[in-house]
């Protein structure tokens, strides 16, 4: 509640489930450790005035969103209000040592544009499956050398704060919901299309994970047996049907039918999501069949996980939704047409507007509830 402002204690014991004494005792504690701070006295309600607290501006959060090709890092402040934020290409294959380390070299650029001195903790996104206790990914398809490498405990010895890890996709969900699509909506999911294809799940305004810590993986949801083979070992994943790699394989296999792929093709010798996209706008009538095509594979999984789970809104975020609306209306189309009224009556299908934001923002909002949660 402190994030939206500050608030009179006696405004804090209107809404959390507290005695005054303990919230009391809590904010005092908030305060010894420099978190919060004291901010005079509010108006009256009819008796003796009630002092104000608010979160020092002193508090500097770091969110760190390492993608299968890319890492962001920004600096927030206690409010998560994006101070700074910087970006660069990384293939997360080159390991966690390297990734890492380029990581913590664009935490020093934010640091030497006197953004933040010290740092009350930092939340860490990576494509692939996490242990979420442990703060280790888990055998990610993705990212080779990467298996339980000790993520958290390796940056919270360099950086002297505490750390949180979790699977990039989720940290995309808390961004939503901090200050995306989703900050009024209470259960929904977040679908991340890019590298890979994962979601994130919140349920009462909190991520679910699962057991441990696997759920939302929908990438390798099987979507026919004799597909093609998939990053994870089996055949017919979703992420093999369409994700960057899969449309950039297809576009290769398509390119021949198209003048404008063919050209791209012959000038660079590969060809990307992104050559796809620019010839869709362009009218190109094969890229927008690719689109199309990818968006029916996903609609269908995507309506099964409706019909389950009844979400409040649906936000598509990552790399691959940058396709637009052509994706947009064939994936709503798909589920509005597969699952049931009661289901998608008043569900809103949304492309996020939160763009590279969202995973740092999120990675602010894990560590912040974290640090809070345990003073």
């Amino acid at each position: 509640m402190l994030r939206d402002g500050g608030r009179s204690r006696a405004e804090l014991g209107d809404v959390v489930e507290l005695s005054r004494s303990k919230l009391n005792l809590e904010l005092d504690r908030l305060i010894e450790v420099g978190l919060v701070e004291q901010a005079g006295l509010a108006a009256s309600r009819g008796g003796r005035r009630s002092g104000m607290v608010r979160l020092s501006p002193d508090i500097r959060f770091a969110g760190i969103d390492i993608g299968a090709t890319s890492v962001d890092v920004a600096i927030t402040n206690g409010e998560l209000e994006i101070l700074g934020h910087v970006s660069e290409l990384c293939d997360v294959r080159q390991g966690p040592a390297l990734v890492l380390d380029r990581a913590m070299e664009l935490l020093r650029k934010l640091r030497e544009q006197r953004l933040f001195t010290q740092l009350n903790g930092a939340g860490i996104g990576v494509p692939g499956p996490v242990s979420f206790a442990e703060g280790v990914p888990v055998a990610p398809p993705i990212m080779p050398g990467w298996d339980r490498f000790p993520v958290r405990d390796m940056v919270s010895q360099e950086l002297g704060c505490p750390i949180k890890v979790d699977n990039d996709v989720n940290l995309m969900a808390l961004g939503e919901l901090h200050a995306g699509l989703a900050r009024q909506v209470e259960d929904f999911l977040l679908i991340k299309i890019g590298t890979g294809v994962g979601c994130g799940i919140v349920v009462d305004g909190k991520i679910y994970r699962g057991v441990s810590g696997s759920a939302g993986d929908i990438g390798h949801m099987r979507v026919d047996d004799q597909g093609p083979t998939c990053t994870c070992g089996n055949t017919g994943c979703l992420e093999a049907y369409f994700s960057g790699a899969a449309l950039a394989r297809e576009a290769v296999r398509a390119a021949p039918r198209s003048p404008y792929l063919t050209e791209r093709l012959a000038l660079t010798g590969v060809l990307t999501a992104e050559d796809v996209a620019a010839a869709a706008t362009l009218g190109d009538p094969v890229a927008l069949q690719l689109i199309r095509d990818g968006g029916r594979q996903t609609g269908q999984v995507l309506a099964g996980l409706v019909s389950f789970f009844n979400p409040g809104l649906m936000i598509i975020a990552g790399g691959v939704a940058r396709l637009g609306h052509v994706l947009l209306a064939e994936i709503r189309s798909v589920i509005y047409r597969r699952s049931l009224p009661l289901a998608t009556g008043n569900l809103p299908i949304v492309l996020s507007e939160l763009g590279d934001t969202a995973g740092v923002i999120g990675g602010a909002r894990l560590i912040s509830d974290h640090v809070f949660s345990v003073q």
